[in-house]
């Protein structure tokens, strides 16, 4: 064999090798089985350690709210409520600092020029519509409002609630400040939806150097007959960039 040819035949043999490891990584993962280690080493510290829960709102996790058609299954299969609140039971009851950053329309963001097609299916349904930045007109009990379940522990003066992100990660809001100021490198992230607004600031925090587990029963995932399954997409995702996935109960032994 020519010495080109060979040269062609292991590119050839890489590829095909490389893409098995793909093929076999996404298997496990949707299959269940570790591809690495489950914590890769990461430990909690309440010094050093925050729970970030992304959009826990009726709009997307009560049975009333204007996604629950397409989040419900989702979120009634992985528990997605409950488990939340047990995380917040725990970084209450354990002294670590809780973060939401939620997520807002108001009446001017109706001159928006385009928008994508889920940012469009939100205006069209009015989902997290607030009456306006400086005001709470209508808000108690609106889709934009807190589950009622979570407020003892939104509102209990010490959770920080950051600025509105605006379309799906926090590089439109002051959460990577809020957690700066305070020395936090490790998060804990939960919240809705899996696929979106969480991956958006999974991406994007690991982009500013934080450690990150993502607890993978705190969160769900819209379903679409076309698009297909947001909540399984996320967790694939999840396996290639968190620093961890973790369930509900692994989450909360590891805050000690």
């Amino acid at each position: 064999m020519a010495k080109k040819d060979k040269t062609l035949a292991s590119r050839r043999e890489l590829l095909i090798g490389g893409a098995a490891i793909i093929a076999a990584s996404a298997a496990s993962t949707v299959s269940g089985t570790a591809v690495a280690a489950e914590t890769q080493g990461l430990q909690f510290q309440k010094s050093d350690t925050a729970v970030v829960f992304i959009d826990p709102q009726n709009d997307v996790l009560s049975e009333k709210g204007a996604n629950w058609g397409a989040v419900g299954a989702s979120v009634t299969e992985n528990h997605t409520v409950e488990n939340m609140e047990r995380i917040f039971k725990a970084a209450k009851a354990k002294g670590y600092e809780v973060f939401i950053s939620p997520h807002y329309f108001y009446p001017t963001d109706n001159g928006w020029k385009f928008n994508g097609p889920l940012e469009s299916d939100e205006f069209r349904t009015h989902t997290f519509a607030r009456s306006g930045p400086l005001t709470l007109a209508g808000f108690p009990n609106s889709g934009a409002d807190w589950l009622d379940r979570f407020k003892p522990y939104i509102e209990d003066g010490k959770t920080v609630i950051v600025s509105p992100h605006k379309v799906w990660g926090p590089q439109t809001n002051d959460l990577v400040l809020q957690l700066r100021k305070r020395r936090i490198g490790k998060i804990i992230l939960g919240g809705m939806l899996a696929n979106i607004c969480v991956e958006s600031h999974l991406r994007e925090l690991l982009e500013q150097g934080f450690e990150i587990a993502v607890v993978k029963d705190a969160t769900a995932g819209p379903r679409h007959p076309e698009w297909g399954d947001g909540y399984q997409a996320a967790m694939i995702n999840y396996r290639f960039l968190a620093h961890a996935v973790l369930s509900t109960d692994e989450a909360v032994a590891a805050m000690g």
